[in-house]
C-alpha cells in the first residue's frame, strides 16, 4: 500500500462528502449515534461511528506492507483528517484494530481495560457504551429501527430477548410497557451490562429477568405459549468454551426458529436477524404462518446501500 498525499486527499474528500450527507440526516432525525464511514475506500479500511461527542474508529486488519513506523504515521495522518472533517477532538477518538470476519466472532473477547464508558441516548433511552475494551461498543447501531418496532409492539406482551448482548432490545421492550422481559446470553459480562442498562432507564422495573444460558439448549426447556415477542440476533458462528457444541447460523437457524415458534402464543412474533452475508432462509422447513423479509424496512439511513444484515419478522 502506498502512502501518498493524493490518496489521503481522496480519503478527506470521501469523508467530507459522506459526513455532510449523513450528519444532516442525523440532525434532522435527532440521532446522535450513527455510522459515518465503512470501508468506503479500499486504501482506508476504517469503520467510523459517532457516539455523541466521541468517535469509534475500527481499522480492519489487512496486509498493508508498511513498516510499523510508517503505519503509525499513516494512522496519525488519517486521524488528523478525521479531526478536521468531523470537527472532533483528537482525545475523543477511540481506535482499535479488528479482523474482518463474518458475524460477530470474538464478541466476548476483552481487548483492553481502559474502562472508557459513556452514556449515550437513542430515542429518549440511555445506553452504556464502551469504546475501548471490547471488539464491539455495546450498542449495535444497525438495529435502531428494529428496536423501535419492538417498543411499538411491546405493550402488555411477554418478551424473550435471545443472544441479548447488552440488552438494548430489552430496554426498548420495557419502554413499550412489556408485561415481562427475559434476556438470555452466554456471557455474564454482557448480562450484567444489560441489567445496568435496564437500571439506568427503569430503576423501578421489576419484571426483567437476566438468564445466563446457552440459547440452543435453553429454548428446549421452556413451555409452549411462554412468549408473545421473541428477538433473536445470534452470532454467525460460536464455539464458546461455555458451550458443549457449536452454533452455525446457516445450519442451525431452522431448529432455532422452530423452537421459538413453539414458545410463541398464537399471533406471536419472532424478530430474527443475522449478519452472515451469505445467509439463506430455509422457509419451507419453518413452521410459521407468515414470514416477512423486513431487511430493507429496518436498515437505517447510515447503513443504506450496504447489505449489513438480514432481518425477518416471523409470525406464528
Amino acid at each position: 500500500m502506498q502512502h501518498s498525499p493524493d490518496k489521503l486527499l481522496m480519503f478527506r474528500n470521501r469523508l467530507t462528502k459522506v459526513y455532510k450527507h449523513l450528519s444532516k440526516q442525523a440532525k434532522r432525525m435527532d440521532i446522535s449515534c450513527y455510522r459515518v464511514y465503512d470501508h468506503d475506500l479500499p486504501e482506508y479500511p476504517f469503520l467510523l461511528e459517532f457516539y455523541e461527542s466521541n468517535l469509534y474508529v475500527a481499522e480492519y486488519k489487512r496486509h498493508h506492507g508498511l513498516s510499523e513506523e510508517a503505519h503509525e504515521q499513516w494512522l496519525e495522518d488519517c486521524k488528523n483528517v478525521m479531526v478536521d472533517v468531523l470537527g472532533i477532538a483528537k482525545e475523543n477518538i477511540f481506535l482499535k484494530v479488528r479482523q474482518r470476519k463474518e458475524g460477530r466472532l470474538g464478541q466476548y473477547q476483552k481487548i483492553n481495560e481502559s474502562k472508557n464508558e459513556f452514556q449515550v441516548a437513542e430515542n429518549g433511552l440511555h445506553f452504556i457504551v464502551n469504546l475501548s475494551d471490547y471488539l464491539d461498543t455495546g450498542l449495535f447501531l444497525d438495529h435502531r429501527i428494529t428496536r423501535q418496532m419492538v417498543r411499538d409492539d411491546a405493550a402488555n406482551k411477554r418478551v424473550l430477548n435471545l443472544f441479548c448482548y447488552t440488552g438494548s432490545f430489552s430496554v426498548y421492550a420495557a419502554a413499550g410497557k412489556a408485561s415481562g422481559i427475559v434476556s438470555v446470553d452466554l456471557s455474564k459480562t454482557y448480562l450484567q451490562w444489560a441489567e445496568r442498562n435496564m437500571q439506568l432507564n427503569f430503576p423501578e422495573y421489576t419484571k426483567h429477568q437476566a438468564v445466563h444460558a446457552n440459547v440452543k439448549t435453553y429454548l428446549k426447556t421452556l413451555p409452549e405459549n411462554s412468549a408473545d415477542i421473541i428477538i433473536m440476533d445470534p452470532p454467525t458462528f460460536s464455539n464458546s468454551k461455555r458451550m458443549d457444541d457449536f452454533l452455525d447460523i446457516q445450519q442451525d437457524h431452522v431448529v432455532l426458529i422452530n423452537d421459538c415458534m413453539r414458545l410463541l402464543s398464537t399471533g406471536g412474533v419472532l424478530y430474527f436477524s443475522t449478519n452472515y452475508s451469505k445467509f439463506q432462509l430455509d422457509e419451507k422447513n419453518i413452521a410459521a404462518s407468515k414470514i416477512k423479509d423486513i431487511t430493507k424496512a429496518t436498515t437505517p439511513f447510515d447503513f443504506a446501500g450496504k447489505l449489513h444484515r438480514y432481518c425477518f419478522k416471523i409470525l406464528k
